[in-house]
């Protein structure tokens, strides 16, 4: 149905899909693309939740307090394992984000397209939508990642065969086989990314009695981390707090090391996806057979995955183009035809 109110706030308006995830959060602005990659980070002062830097220390500004701060101060990640832990923090984010890739130029709130972990519950989905309208948005919609991720992967999804996603993000890793644009069958994991990083820091903490922070731990898994034996093995210096004598020290971390931290998080992956594909229907397992399993999300880039599931499970694996942006990328889909996707989207079902 037409709706002249609506088509004349379009041209007041910025429209905007949000990937809103536990490590980052990446906009995507109609007819421009992505315009925002930004950590999912705000630093605000304790017993206030007032947003330091008059307002400005989100993202990418406060990333750098991240481990940082004084007693008085605190930076926090809103988002946990995929769906909103602080609402307020949550909504002052979204506020910052949405003004930031708006370019502070709207006369009108704008339509977001926000993707959401898979199989969240009703109440953690009104708690995204209530903090996206309290933070300027006129209508809020939400779309599954998997669909989002599938789509933005440039996967086939509106035909009648099998695509299998696998979306490895920070808090969650999302297991889908999608066809004729829904999803068939899937599972989300609460093991992505973050636990990725919490293994290798108890690693160095149990083997080289040294203390690292989330931080480190990260460089190290992006600069060191692997699933196979490297031709070239890596060794990568780091620093952080002796446990026992409790003063700073430096340690040489072997990409050997790193494997074998992550041994446990990346064999959870790999469980959730053969528990997947046990439950998917055999029509839709035999497409699979041609089509493969394809990997976005940030680690989706640990060396060596795509080739260990392969390995393990029998099928082609391979990563998508800009496996990072592959979410955001199907939000602006999404946003571009919302008449067309209106049925595929929580919100949405008064759109044609």
């Amino acid at each position: 149905m037409f709706k002249p109110f609506e088509w004349l706030l379009q041209g007041f308006s910025v429209d905007l899909g949000i990937d809103l995830g536990t490590a980052n959060t990446l906009v995507f602005v109609k007819e421009r693309g992505i315009v925002l990659d930004e950590p999912s980070v705000v630093a605000v002062r304790k017993g206030t939740n007032e947003v330091l830097l008059d307002g400005m220390a989100v993202g990418a500004a406060a990333m750098e307090y991240l481990g940082r701060t004084p007693p008085g101060m605190q930076a926090i990640r809103p988002m946990k394992s995929g769906v909103i832990a602080d609402f307020e923090i949550t909504e002052k984010m979204l506020r910052y984000f949405i003004h930031k890739a708006c370019g502070g130029k709207r006369l009108v709130g704008p339509r977001l397209v926000i993707a959401v972990p898979w199989g969240i519950t009703m109440v953690e989905k009104r708690a995204v939508i209530g903090s996206a309208e309290r933070a300027g948005a006129r209508r809020v919609f939400l779309v599954d990642e998997p669909t989002a991720a599938a789509i933005g992967a440039g996967l086939p999804v509106h035909e009648p065969r099998g695509s299998m996603i696998v979306d490895i993000g920070g808090g969650t890793s999302e297991v889908a086989v999608i066809s004729l644009a829904n999803v068939v069958m899937a599972e989300c994991l609460r093991v992505a990314g973050d636990d990725f990083n919490d293994a290798i820091a108890q690693y160095i903490r149990t083997k080289y009695n040294l203390l690292v922070g989330e931080i480190t731990a990260e460089r190290l898994k992006i600069a060191a981390g692997s699933c196979v034996p490297l031709e070239e093995e890596i060794e990568v210096e780091i620093r952080g707090r002796d446990s026992l004598a409790n003063v700073p020290r430096s340690a040489v971390i072997s990409s050997v090391d790193v494997r074998e931290a992550l041994q446990e998080p990346v064999r959870k992956v790999i469980g959730a996806i053969k528990s997947v594909l046990e439950r998917t229907p055999p029509e839709l397992s035999a497409d699979l057979v041609d089509t493969g399993i394809v990997l976005c999300g940030g680690g989706s880039l640990l060396r060596g995955l795509p080739e260990m599931i392969s390995h393990e499970v029998g099928l082609e694996t391979r990563v998508a183009d800009r496996p990072l942006e592959a979410v955001a990328r199907g939000t602006g889909t999404f946003l571009e035809n919302l008449g067309l996707y209106a049925q595929f989207l929580e919100g949405g079902e008064d759109l044609d």
